[in-house]
């Protein structure tokens, strides 16, 4: 989603934790997460660990931890202030003891006399000094990211065009390209019908691979698509496919994965809570499944996932 700010809250998403590659800010709430309703916290049972997810009143996250097993989990917290994000830490603890050096925080600070200006710093818990972006926008837009630490200074422009109704967003590092974004929505006597996004990605301004996703009039996603860029043949060709079926109350109820000439189906079957998220997924054939233990504030009560 393109961050628009008024002044909302802002979540930043790295690619890794340190040496990062910057993201757009993001907002997640409690829907970012499959989840409807007054969601309180959300615990997601894996098969690599646990997920838990905390949320305020507003539905916008305030911590979330990954457990991999008792002793080793990440926690990140976030800070607010009226409803901006003051703060992120991420602290790791191995063998139940806290890792200071892996450890980072994110300072945000907010210039808006002007032209929307936000400075982002980061620090590890050592106080070693690691990153700084600035996210310059105009009109609510963003245009351009400042990277900036000890090995020097980058640049991403980032610019928008409109061409028949194909919307592109284009990034630039440095003068050269990274990524691509381009959106084509069909309209229906004024309905949106599908939308289709394009995301191409380049290394030293060569193709190196894109993904393709469909969404249906619910804005559920109907199809993915992975490419590939052939060198030989200077195009992208198809690596993966995935297709998606949902069932009358928009679950997702079976999908279908193509990689050349092998193809593998899934079903999904769901029980749901009194609010209608699920608490238990199971994916066929492998039986594979999750579980979700939820509570909400209208309760402040916890829904048990079954056995």
């Amino acid at each position: 989603m393109t961050p628009k700010y008024s002044i909302p809250v802002l979540l930043l998403v790295f690619l890794s934790s340190i040496g990062m590659t910057s993201q757009e800010i993001q907002v997640f709430r409690v829907n970012d997460f499959d989840l409807k309703g007054k969601v309180k916290s959300c615990l997601v049972s894996t098969d690599y660990g646990k997920e838990e997810y905390e949320f305020d009143e507003s539905g916008f996250l305030t911590k979330s931890t990954t457990r991999y097993n008792d002793t080793d989990y990440d926690i990140t917290y976030y800070k607010y202030d009226q409803g901006n994000l003051l703060e992120k830490r991420l602290e790791n603890y191995r063998d139940n003891t806290f890792d200071s050096a892996t450890s980072i925080a994110n300072i945000y600070t907010i210039d808006s006399t002007s032209n929307l200006k936000i400075t982002e710093r980061i620090l590890s818990y050592d106080k070693e000094f690691l990153d700084q972006y600035e996210y310059y926008y105009t009109n609510d837009t963003l245009r351009k990211i400042v990277r900036s630490n000890n090995d020097g200074i980058d640049e991403t422009q980032i610019t928008y065009s409109n061409i028949k109704g194909e919307q592109t967003t284009t990034y630039k590092l440095n003068g050269v390209i990274l990524k691509s974004i381009r959106t084509s929505i069909k309209n229906e006597k004024d309905s949106i019908v599908s939308k289709n996004i394009l995301i191409k990605k380049y290394i030293e301004g060569k193709p190196v691979s894109a993904t393709e996703e469909v969404f249906d009039g619910r804005n559920a996603i109907a199809s993915t698509t992975k490419f590939f860029y052939n060198t030989a043949t200077k195009q992208f060709d198809v690596e993966e496919i995935i297709t998606y079926q949902y069932d009358a109350a928009g679950m997702l109820s079976s999908s279908q994965t193509t990689i050349g000439n092998q193809i593998e189906d899934r079903k999904y079957i769901y029980q749901l809570d009194i609010q209608k998220n699920w608490i238990k997924e199971i994916i066929t054939p492998e039986n594979a499944y999750k579980t979700r233990i939820i509570s909400y504030f209208e309760m402040l009560s916890t829904t048990v996932a079954p056995e």
